[in-house]
């Protein structure tokens, strides 16, 4: 099996990535970044690129794979104006999915969105991911994954509110609906190809479902 995944240097695309790098069933891992994820291993092949609007120079990257994980994104306390946060959380979304269903038309398409995802919410980033996650849908083979608490290492880009409050949020390990290990969302995602899951959302407490599935197919 073929992956691509978008966001391989942030804190879900990192253990999303790790996830794949580990997984026997898949032979190549592709990764589109805007800095190399400074890791070496016989299965990633990356591709550097800066224009997640337009993939006329990188189109090789989407040519026979099997899935794209997209855990691209932008928190919202980091990007507050509705404009730009549609423009990197909904256009850079669209274009990634269209150039995969136009290279790889048979390709599931993992789009990490959010718990508390709602067209109808008061809150612009909740309203913002739904019409993403509508939008795909209609249009191709994807999944939408809601995580609530990702688990993961913080990486470069992570809010700092985040890096004071992992510690605390540990604690809810023990909660389906609340919590995920990073590589977990990695390896649902994983099985949910592998099962040919697509056309719907899948919520937190699923999440951890389908990854316990692949680790006891995997030992």
């Amino acid at each position: 099996m073929k992956i691509l995944i978008f966001g391989a240097t942030g804190l879900a695309g990192g253990s999303v990535l790790k996830a794949c790098l580990g997984a026997p069933v898949i032979d190549e891992v592709r990764v589109i970044t805007r800095r190399p994820v400074c890791l070496n291993h016989n299965k990633l092949r990356e591709f550097v690129h800066n224009d997640f609007l337009n993939y006329s120079g990188v189109g090789d990257a989407f040519l026979g794979v099997d899935a794209c994980l997209f855990c691209l994104g932008v928190s919202v306390m980091q990007v507050s104006a509705e404009e730009q946060y549609r423009r990197i959380t909904q256009d850079f979304t669209i274009a990634a999915a269209r150039e995969l269903k136009k290279s790889s038309p048979s390709a599931i398409f993992h789009y990490i969105s959010g718990q508390g995802t709602n067209r109808n919410s008061h809150f612009m980033w909740a309203r913002v991911k739904a019409e993403t996650e509508q939008e795909i849908i209609k249009f191709m083979n994807s999944v939408c994954w809601r995580p609530a608490f990702i688990d993961a290492e913080a990486s470069v880009s992570s809010p700092m509110l985040f890096k004071v409050l992992q510690p605390a949020l540990k604690l809810l390990k023990p909660f389906k609906r609340f919590y995920v290990e990073g590589q977990d969302l990695g390896r649902a995602m994983i099985q949910a190809t592998i099962e040919n899951i697509h056309g719907r959302v899948i919520e937190n407490a699923e999440i951890r479902e389908i990854a316990g599935r692949y680790i006891s197919l995997t030992g």
